[in-house]
């Protein structure tokens, strides 16, 4: 059976997950302040983006987020293990998107993949301080006018 403080920690760290899909997905770059640790490690090269340190992540996202004209950020079937004030997890991530084509369509890329990420209790409050993607796949689908045609 879990303790209340297990129950507690898995709770907060899947709270932790949910705000960083919505602070990616309103823009709020500097919430990602209070998500990731100082010297957090991030890795978006299985999805085609950079690695680097928290700065670097917020500039290319801040960068590359505007392209898309529609996006979510859905997280779920977290497999979380605590250890004392550290803590891992692989958490599925679908992540729809809408692109403008060269030729001005929109099409929807769909983007699965699993999140690989420690967590470290920094004063009290879990904190992301490596996250590394894992790919499980990308499509980019037809415009619908050429579907429809």
């Amino acid at each position: 059976m879990l303790s209340l403080q297990e129950i507690s920690d898995r709770l907060e760290i899947q709270d932790l997950m949910v705000r960083y899909s919505h602070a990616v997905d309103t823009h709020q770059w500097d919430m990602l302040d209070e998500i990731f640790t100082v010297g957090a490690h991030i890795d978006y090269t299985a999805m085609g983006g950079p690695a680097g340190d928290l700065t670097s992540t917020k500039q290319f996202l801040a960068t590359v987020m505007p392209n898309f004209s529609a996006f979510q950020h859905l997280v779920a079937n977290s497999s979380i293990r605590v250890e004392g004030d550290a803590a891992t997890a692989r958490t599925m991530c679908h992540n729809p998107m809408l692109v403008e084509g060269a030729d001005g369509h929109r099409r929807l890329m769909l983007c699965g993949l699993w999140y690989h990420d420690s967590f470290v209790r920094v004063d009290g409050e879990w904190r992301i301080s490596q996250r590394i993607e894992e790919k499980s796949y990308m499509f980019v689908a037809p415009p619908a006018e050429a579907v429809i045609s």
